[in-house]
């Protein structure tokens, strides 16, 4: 197999997650195995929560996994820019080719109007769908609206009737009616495209041969099908790979188990295992073969065709016995200690721990309990332990729920910035700010007293301070949905009367 070219196109939006680096890896083997190249592209057309702190972590997070790209943003290659945000003209041009070829459409239509639309399309259990009305305004009525500055945006013309059929080369054809394919916006109001017509530019331009991606976007294939017809282009293979599942065949979600990268590589595995493990749920082991492998061994044995159809499970015991398994038998006593000081995280972290924790020793003994929670998992508290004397139990919940949902959203995660979620919640709940900090200090650090807390959860990282504050929420009793929709009015912003 010839000019093979996979990639992996995450989106820029949050923290690294261990499913990226599934989808990765599963492009990075099939290219490696038939002599091809692995491409890296940044999607973040979403302006609004796109952060260079997050693509940062992205790109550092997969190379730490060891899954190296031949072309991406920061090695460059023939076929960038590889980041969508500095390829708009590029989306322009080929959106001003449809709307010329009549397969796009200007669509003027509200939000409000929209919303109205598919309410009524769920009263009467219809699929939610655009209805077309702009198809029918005149080239006059587009040209004098355009020219009167409405805003608007570009939407895929599809047929009324006909079967789109996907090859998929796990699932073989699956056959979708496109009288239940949306017209999809492909440009927003504010100019910028939708990863619709972005996806599909940009794998045709950087010579993408083969998509392998998450079984999320199978019901997009039938619009991204359409597109590359309307354009006169051959698409790529595709494979729609399942989500990893939780134990109990749950989608794999941060709100019910860890899923950043960075966390697991905070709690001490080796990047090796990981990648180990992540291989295992896309190409099971056979019968006799060692599981313990390195990546040139998993790219070697990896097929397609033993990619499974079902969600593999997350299993993070197996993953434990992996990295056990790592540590014993491929590691040195000074490779051990090699690993054991890169991951305390080196001089300049250490310089930091000694500057917020000498006002509170006596003894450089004393800094070993003071910092334990910081190369610590998951800690070891009691009911009992956050208990607030200001704060009712339900305040305590209502504190920590709220505290995870806004600390997911910071789009930089420094001292700061969590100081100012956690004063916020405070107002929200009518308390004093350090009252509301007492029982955070116990669910980070175990302790009613230690290092500054906000700088604590700054050296820890996103991903272990939301394990932790669940584990946290796990003893006091998490939120019914009933309670989570209700607390999380409290901090929205008051409406303003019309």
């Amino acid at each position: 197999m010839n000019g093979v070219r996979t990639r992996v196109a995450p989106s820029p939006t949050g923290d690294p997650h261990v499913g990226t680096a599934y989808v990765a890896l599963v492009n990075y083997c099939f290219a490696k195995k038939h002599g091809g190249e692995f491409i890296l592209r940044i999607e973040d057309t979403d302006a609004a929560r796109s952060t260079a702190e997050s693509e940062g972590s992205i790109l550092e997070a997969l190379a730490w996994c060891g899954i190296a790209w031949d072309e991406g943003p920061d090695v460059g290659g023939p076929h960038g820019p590889y980041r969508q945000s500095e390829r708009s003209e590029i989306y322009r041009r080929y959106a001003g080719e449809l709307l010329a070829g009549g397969q796009a459409f200007y669509c003027f239509c509200s939000e409000g109007r929209l919303h109205e639309m598919r309410a009524a399309q769920r009263a009467a259990a219809q699929p939610s769908r655009y209805d077309g009305l702009c198809l029918s305004l005149s080239s006059d009525d587009v040209q004098r609206r355009l020219a009167a500055g409405e805003e608007h945006v570009v939407r895929l013309r599809v047929p009324d009737d006909g079967v789109c059929v996907v090859s998929d080369l796990r699932r073989g054809s699956v056959e979708f009616e496109y009288r239940s394919v949306d017209m999809q916006v492909l440009v927003k109001s504010d100019g910028m495209p939708t990863y619709h017509l972005a996806n599909v530019v940009d794998d045709h331009l950087m010579r993408i041969t083969h998509v392998f991606r998450g079984e999320e976007w199978l019901s997009s294939a039938p619009k991204h099908l359409l597109l590359y017809s309307y354009f006169g282009w051959e698409p790529p293979k595709l494979l729609h790979l399942p989500l990893l599942r939780n134990p109990d065949k749950s989608k794999l979600s941060k709100r019910k188990n860890p899923t950043g990268i960075l966390f697991y590589r905070a709690l001490g595995y080796l990047p090796e295992a990981l990648v180990n493990f992540l291989a295992l749920l896309a190409n099971a082991a056979r019968d006799g073969e060692d599981e313990l492998m390195d990546l040139a061994a998993i790219v070697r044995r990896f097929e397609v065709e033993q990619v499974p159809i079902g969600g593999p499970v997350f299993d993070v015991e197996k993953l434990n016995w992996l990295n056990a398994r790592y540590i014993r038998e491929r590691l040195s006593p000074e490779a051990l200690l090699d690993r054991a000081s890169r991951w305390a995280s080196g001089r300049a972290r250490f310089e930091r721990l000694a500057e917020l924790s000498a006002p509170r020793i006596e003894r450089l003994s004393d800094l070993a309990p003071l910092l334990a929670f910081l190369f610590s998992g998951r800690l070891v508290l009691e009911r009992e332990d956050l208990r607030c004397p200001k704060l009712e139990e339900v305040e305590v919940r209502q504190a920590f729920v709220l505290a995870m949902s806004e600390l997911d959203a910071l789009p930089a995660w420094d001292a700061p910035g969590i100081e100012t979620v956690v004063k916020r919640i405070a107002d929200a709940l009518g308390k004093r700010a350090r009252d509301v900090a007492r029982p955070f200090y116990v669910a980070i650090t175990g302790s009613r007293t230690s290092i500054p807390l906000f700088d604590s959860m700054e050296l820890l990282g996103r991903d272990l301070v939301r394990e932790r504050l669940r584990n946290a929420l796990a003893l006091l009793g998490p939120p019914s949905k009933r309670e989570q929709e209700a607390w999380e009015l409290l901090l929205a912003p008051a409406s303003v009367p019309a």
